[in-house]
């Protein structure tokens, strides 16, 4: 399967695919039952105390005075209709009908006590209701569970699960993270192990643009993208390293707040936003010298900007505006030649044809035709590797069972003394096997096995 691979190479990988994810199926995830329940009798609790609490307030009052018997604090309508039209609260964000927004983002950026409570109590009901419900409901009498996972529900040619969706299990809210990934285990006497490429999409992207840029931060160790990403953004100079506390956090932020939604289409002014978070500044028409995280000078980010320019929100917005169009339009002015190519060549033909031999076809927006290919083709990558794996694994009786996949990774119930052997495996997979059996491979794909203790939990500590 080469450069040109057609829709019997793609049928071949999906008909593969569905007999290792199978397999794995079968296998099953086990579930700390006891766990759960405890769990879901916390979590009523205390849900209970801050709907009292919060049914105590004069912000719930004014809320039921207009609502009166119907008034139902899960309700994001009536949550609207109170802050924006009666209360004339400015929306910090708007959905894309042009009504205030009331998800969390939005909702923090307001401060009224009482939405920090409604928050907490709209987090811990989706863990109860939506994670630890279905973990009990789903789970067997044999104390496993065993999701479905699917090749065929989703346009870009991804994987979905469901009963119950194992890939979205929380990651970005810690919290939330914690309770439920505590009530996943190993097969006695084991321990649970997931697999993650690093950066796929990324690294998928490049082989499509080619973008010489891109290609050399890609394989160059010693470069980094996000690092000079973040020093553009925020003014900081090359004594600005690893090395300094603030660093990892505003690296990150350039990270998740500028050049990955860059890349999925996303514009300066929401970067602008996100990118404020990160260094805990207020989206405020001025700053206070005293704001944000501190910088090695000992000044804080807010002071550092104003230094620089930068005296408050508005100027902070035009500025990324300038760092956006010096992204594309400078840095990767090849990457953004491709976009808009492969643009003109979807309105050309009215479909696009992946590497891996898919066709993506019907009616797609800009950023869906940029990234439908390409999203696609990275879980693909994630795929052979789990099909390869799957057929070393039988071949050679492994202890270890592969057991579900997660978008970019793979999750595995290892035997302690087959780490070593099954990290070696996977390495050679990704980094000599995929560029033989796909010759448009050309930046080197990495995959880091994370481990978590034997007979532990999927949670470190």
């Amino acid at each position: 399967m080469k450069s040109k691979a057609t829709t019997a190479d793609a049928y071949k990988l999906i008909h593969n695919g569905i007999l290792a994810l199978a397999r794995a199926e079968r296998q099953g995830i086990r579930v700390d039952l006891e766990y759960c329940e405890r769990q879901r009798k916390r979590l009523t609790k205390k849900i209970n105390q801050l709907e009292k609490e919060i049914q105590g307030s004069k912000f719930y009052k004014r809320w039921h005075h207009i609502h009166g018997n119907k008034t139902n604090i899960y309700s994001n309508h009536q949550l609207s209709n109170l802050l924006y039209k009666h209360m004339k609260i400015d929306p910090p964000k708007t959905t894309v009908t042009g009504e205030g927004a009331t998800d969390e983002e939005a909702l923090k950026q307001i401060d009224i006590p009482e939405l920090k409570l409604i928050l907490q109590v709209r987090k811990m009901a989706k863990v109860r209701d939506t994670y630890l419900d279905s973990f009990i409901r789903e789970t067997n009498i044999d104390g496993y569970m065993r999701p479905s996972f699917d090749l065929h529900t989703v346009r870009t040619f991804r994987s979905s699960s469901s009963n119950p969706n194992f890939q979205n299990i929380p990651k970005r809210d810690k919290e939330s993270m914690m309770i439920c990934r505590r009530a996943i285990l190993p097969r006695p006497g084991h321990l649970l192990a997931e697999a993650d490429f690093s950066a796929i999409e990324v690294m998928i992207s490049t082989c499509y643009h080619k973008d010489p840029v891109m290609m050399k931060y890609l394989r160059d160790k010693n470069s980094d993208m996000h690092g000079d990403m973040a020093k553009q953004i925020y003014f900081l100079d090359n004594t600005f390293d690893k090395n300094i506390p603030a660093y990892k956090t505003l690296r990150n932020g350039a990270k998740n707040g500028f050049v990955f939604p860059q890349f999925y289409g996303d514009y300066y002014g929401n970067n602008a936003k996100s990118l404020c978070e990160w260094a805990n500044l207020s989206l405020v028409s001025k700053w206070k010298k005293k704001s944000g995280i501190e910088l090695p000078s000992g000044i804080n980010i807010a002071e550092h900007l104003m230094g620089n320019g930068v005296k408050n929100f508005n100027q902070f917005i035009n500025h990324i505006k300038h760092v956006e169009d010096d992204f594309w339009n400078r840095r990767f002015k090849v990457y953004n030649r491709w976009r808009k190519d492969w643009v003109a060549e979807y309105q050309r033909n009215g479909f696009l044809k992946m590497f891996t031999g898919f066709t993506c076809s019907g009616v797609m927006r800009k950023n869906e035709i940029i990234n439908y290919p390409i999203q696609g083709t990275a879980f693909h990558c994630l795929l052979m590797t789990f099909i390869l794996t799957d057929s070393i694994m039988r071949k050679e009786k492994w202890d270890t069972k592969l057991i579900g996949q997660i978008h970019d990774s793979i999750v595995m119930d290892v035997h302690p003394n087959e780490v070593d052997h099954v990290k070696g495996t996977l390495n050679r997979i990704v980094e000599e096997e995929l560029p033989k059996i796909w010759d448009w491979i050309i930046v080197p794909l990495e995959i880091e096995l994370e481990t978590y203790e034997i007979d532990g939990s999927w949670i470190k500590g």
